[in-house]
């Protein structure tokens, strides 16, 4: 019996020092860095037409995170709807500073770093959305338009703050967060005649709805965006500049908990102007004021044909929550 016990001691000592290697590993390698991505040569047309379609994509999706009302630039700022227990992290200087910002970057490091959330340095870049699916052209009219003489991206001599991960957010750093592929091939914009097929790349590729309206924002599937669990139906936690938690709401056609109960015209309301038909929608819901109403109507459509899924957030009121799954 003595020398059972003494086997099993040393198994639970040896699992005891290896998980504290490998704690100490994680909080000595920090932020991952991989090999830069490797891109083939690009010769984007910086033309009028792509640089005014990139400047709607990046009020929809670069502005909310890089903006700096201070500078009226791009130069960054913290991002405060992470949770604190993650760590603290800040949004990149995005101008045309040569030191600071991306002046100095060529097409295929700003395609690459897009692709992959690789830069340059190979420095894996937390907490940026990933757009590796985006259309060719949606990806070219966005750098021609950080190639604009447009005022957020002129050069700002603004250093970018080094991001805080905690041991935590480390952890999920070395785990679950990786570095993607770039595509294996071109990728095309679907026609604004499928609404469904133009949707489903709008809410997955685009504007990346389920990077957080999916049930926890860390666990997603981006090769398979709708086998991420809880696929548009919430509950991913956020952090409100306050401190106040709240949760990302259900966007799937369930009628109580979901948008079953939405008209388009409705949606689209909500969408651009954050009026849903129960009420203002809350911070860190963005207004996707320059979206065009047939893109959010292809969004609208695109939801509607999701299963619907019963998961109550705080906003639907008490018996939803307790009827939630």
């Amino acid at each position: 019996m003595k020398k059972v016990l003494r086997i099993v001691g040393l198994v639970v000592a040896g699992l005891l020092f290896l998980v504290a290697c490998a704690a100490m590993y994680v909080q000595v390698r920090g932020i991952p860095t991989y090999k830069a991505p490797r891109v083939a040569k690009q010769s984007i047309a910086y033309t009028p037409e792509r640089v005014a379609h990139g400047l709607r994509i990046a009020t929809n999706i670069c502005a909310e995170c890089h903006l700096d009302k201070k500078t009226n630039s791009l130069a960054g700022k913290p991002l405060q709807e992470v949770p604190e227990q993650f760590g603290h992290f800040f949004s990149a200087n995005i101008t045309q500073d040569k030191q600071l910002g991306i002046g100095n970057w060529t097409d295929e490091q700003l395609v690459g770093l897009l692709r992959t959330n690789l830069g340059p340095d190979g420095r894996l870049r937390i907490i940026m959305p990933n757009f590796r699916q985006l259309s060719d052209e949606d990806l070219y009219s966005l750098v021609a338009f950080l190639r604009s003489n447009h005022e957020w991206v002129q050069p700002q001599a603004i250093a970018s703050a080094a991001q805080e991960p905690s041991f935590m957010g480390k952890v999920i750093l070395n785990t679950m967060m990786k570095p993607q592929p770039m595509p294996t091939g071109p990728i095309a914009t679907p026609a604004a005649n499928k609404p469904v097929e133009l949707g489903r790349y709008l809410v997955t590729a685009r504007y990346k709805c389920y990077d957080c309206h999916c049930k926890d924002g860390t666990d997603l599937d981006p090769d398979n965006p709708e086998k991420s669990e809880g696929y548009m139906a919430g509950g991913t936690h956020m952090v409100m500049p306050d401190g106040r938690d709240i949760v990302s709401r259900n966007l799937t056609p369930e009628p109580e908990t979901g948008i079953g109960d939405w008209t388009p015209d409705q949606f689209v309301k909500a969408m651009k102007y954050g009026q849903s038909p129960h009420g203002p929608l809350r911070s860190p819901m963005p207004k996707y004021s320059v979206v065009t109403d047939d893109e959010a109507r292809a969004i609208y459509a695109y939801l509607r044909s999701l299963r619907p899924v019963r998961n109550a957030t705080p906003e639907d009121g008490v018996s939803a929550a307790v009827a939630s799954n």
